[in-house]
């Protein structure tokens, strides 16, 4: 069932918390700015080391071979990437000769989630209904139940154990006959799924202590039902594929459950672009400063590679600005907030000049963006920049001088030119 929490904020309170708004307001807006004049930057530094890196890169045609001539050039090769490393996980015993050994750990818990709806009341105060309900899901970490709001979930959360996620990694991986760095060794994701061989020992001393767990919380002794018992006979301890399940029943998960599984990175066939250096590699630093080196799965071309990395550039510049373009947003929201506030007392103005407030807000907050993201340009790019200025100017004669009315005007009269005729 719901639990609600209902919270009532006076005139005079609102008021105040807008005034400190302004500020938060100003902070905002101007890291903004500042975010959409740096992204713009970065893009273009990006896309000329792109440029120059594409340009300078060579084939390796046998990476299996060491060749003296390509020291120091920037290179394209394909090959196996191998390890002859072993790798255990220490708390398991989990081996495997791998790039990578990989633990994830996930808790069974309660889980709060909360919605929240606001209601202006006459007189400037204002009420926040806040929802909360609960929900048993899995969870990358233990969630503490105490902090829950509704006292009928404190205290219901448990875990039969406590594991922390691990990666090892390889420390030498062969390319052909060179070795690759730790930066391009992570990069590899050829993952395999690791099946699980553990001592009796060590399942005995597990099911043991899950066992005592599961009593400590909820304070059974005798056989509990929906348990399911292991072809070892372990009851709270239980071993599948990749998979160690500690808790009674792996079908009919119960809070306090955890489940640990195990994969691992295998030797694959990759591509590299980075600079060579000996028997090893070292990413390609443009002139500009920027550097470069990246690994991609399977056989690609210099034009793949340097296609999908223009590419990306070009997705993060614009997710960027759009996220620059809200905050700027946000900021002048914050900033003219107090507005909307002081009118307050008559929810139903207050919520027609918060509409015009935020409408405006809006506006201003789109024009400003392109007038930075265009200076910027013009900085660093100058033909597109000044194009970006004149959409910036095209939208402030429309909205702010009257610009919609003219267009609508030579509009009519085109119209009405045929007619004359």
């Amino acid at each position: 069932m719901a639990y609600t929490e209902t919270k009532t904020t006076g005139y005079g309170t609102r008021v105040k918390n807008s005034c400190m708004g302004i500020g938060v307001g100003f902070a905002l807006f101007i890291g903004a700015t500042v975010l959409l004049w740096w992204n713009e930057g970065n893009s273009v530094k990006t896309a000329d080391m792109l440029e120059e890196a594409q340009e300078a890169c060579v084939e390796m045609e046998k990476p299996e071979k060491k060749d003296a001539s390509l020291e120091g050039e920037l290179v394209c090769a394909t090959a196996m990437a191998t390890t002859t490393d072993s790798l255990v996980d220490t708390e398991f015993g989990v081996g495997a000769t791998a790039i990578s050994i990989q633990r994830k750990v996930e808790y069974y818990q309660w889980i709060e989630h909360s919605e929240t709806k606001t209601e202006d009341k006459l007189g400037g105060s204002q009420e926040e209904v806040t929802t909360y309900t609960y929900k048993k899901e899995w969870s990358d970490s233990p969630i503490d139940s105490e902090e829950f709001k509704d006292p009928a979930y404190q205290g219901n959360n448990m875990v039969l154990t406590n594991v922390e996620d691990e990666d090892q990694w390889a420390e030498n991986v062969s390319f052909g006959a060179y070795k690759l760095n730790e930066n391009l060794i992570k990069s590899i994701s050829s993952t395999e799924d690791v099946e699980l061989v553990l001592s009796d020992d060590l399942l005995s001393q597990l099911d043991k202590n899950t066992k005592e767990a599961y009593e400590r919380f909820y304070k059974k002794t005798t056989e509990v039902k929906d348990s399911v018992q292991t072809d070892s006979g372990y009851q709270y301890i239980h071993v599948k594929g990749n998979e160690i399940y500690y808790g009674l029943n792996p079908s009919v998960p119960q809070v306090g459950d955890v489940r640990v599984t195990f994969v691992k990175v295998v030797p694959a066939k990759a591509t590299i672009i980075s600079e060579v250096t000996g028997d090893t590699f070292k990413p390609f630093k443009a002139k500009n400063g920027k550097s470069f080196q990246t690994l991609v799965m399977g056989k690609k071309t210099i034009d793949e590679i340097f296609e999908a990395e223009n590419s990306t550039n070009k997705l993060m510049t614009w997710i960027w600005r759009l996220v620059g373009t809200l905050l700027v947003i946000a900021g002048l929201k914050g900033i003219f907030g107090i507005i909307e506030t002081l009118l307050k007392v008559v929810p139903f103005l207050s919520n027609i000049v918060g509409w015009g407030v935020g409408f405006v807000c809006t506006i201003v907050g789109i024009v400003w963006s392109l007038i930075v993201i265009a200076i910027a340009w013009v900085f660093y790019r100058p033909v597109l920049g000044i194009a970006l200025l004149v959409i910036a100017g095209l939208l402030i004669w429309i909205f702010a001088f009257g610009g919609k009315n003219k267009i609508k005007q030579l509009a009519n009269k085109k119209n009405e030119e045929p007619a004359q005729a």
